[in-house]
């Protein structure tokens, strides 16, 4: 089976939950809905609530959560769709 088929298969098989992304100008993703986050090996991160903010500066010192370190920082970046 080829990659395609199989997400395919996999989208109807399963009911995708409402995830939304955010990127916030000059600081995290905040990433709402039904999400779990894992790491490279796969085991659970803990966190709770029905949002996260992600860094994207790098400096925080709860990697990959945002700490607010970026407001510290000066981070910049304000990334708009088309």
């Amino acid at each position: 089976m080829t990659d395609g088929a199989q997400i395919a298969q996999f989208n109807q098989e399963s009911h995708m939950a409402d995830v939304s992304v955010k990127i916030n100008d000059n600081g995290p993703y905040v990433i709402s809905g039904d999400i779990t986050i894992v790491d490279v090996e796969g085991k659970k991160l803990s966190w709770t609530g029905s949002a996260v903010a992600l860094c994207r500066c790098g400096q925080s010192s709860n990697k990959p959560f945002c700490d607010g370190t970026h407001n510290k920082v000066g981070f910049s970046s304000e990334v708009r769709g088309e």
